[in-house]
């Protein structure tokens, strides 16, 4: 087995080793924003918009809500409050885009919020304090807990839009029975689990 350094100086690392929180951290947000869009791109216009039972929400729910959440909790990150007081939660959760133009434009002006703001920070600003709904969160927490909601809502598009699929579905990550040749891939370098 190879060490980590020799692997690293071989150029065969698929991920470049890091002990940046921010980068890393901004490596997921593209990680799950990438395997959104490549699931909503399988999917057809009219499938963005099915709930498969009435308490369910919509793919174009789902991104209408993510797309809301992101511009509230990145405009502004460091100076106000993450849940600002023009927000409609729960509006977010009727009356999707009618479009994939619209859904679209809504999901990258949310991204872009995000992007926009982390790129501004830096490692010394993890420790500072913000508020979202007035609790207090380091910056660390807050991008932690940012994580786990963009992780949670896009298992659920691509969730849907598999489902939508069935048969005709094409991986976006690792196809079925095909773990050990992707294994064998990123130990290679020529994929990486990201």
């Amino acid at each position: 087995m190879r060490r980590f350094s020799e692997l690293s100086q071989n150029g065969l690392m698929p991920l470049k080793f890091t002990t940046s929180y921010l980068e890393d951290a901004l490596s997921l947000f593209r990680m799950y924003q990438r395997l959104s869009e490549k699931a909503m791109a399988q999917a057809t216009d009219e499938q963005l918009l099915i709930q498969i039972d009435p308490e369910a929400n919509s793919i174009a729910l789902i991104v209408k809500h993510l797309a809301g959440n992101l511009r509230s909790r990145w405009t502004d990150f460091l100076t106000t409050d993450g849940d600002k007081p023009g927000r409609d939660r729960d509006g977010e959760f009727l009356n999707p885009p009618e479009t994939r133009e619209e859904l679209m434009k809504m999901w990258n002006e949310g991204w872009d919020c995000l992007y926009f703001s982390c790129g501004q920070l830096t490692e010394a600003d993890l420790a500072r304090t913000i508020t979202i709904r007035g609790e207090a969160h380091s910056v660390m927490q807050a991008i932690a807990r940012a994580v786990g909601h963009c992780a949670y809502h896009c298992g659920q598009i691509v969730l849907l839009a598999k489902h939508f699929q069935s048969a005709r579905w094409e991986s976006i990550s690792v196809p079925k029975g095909k773990s050990k040749e992707f294994a064998a891939r990123v130990q290679t370098g020529e994929a990486s689990q990201r």
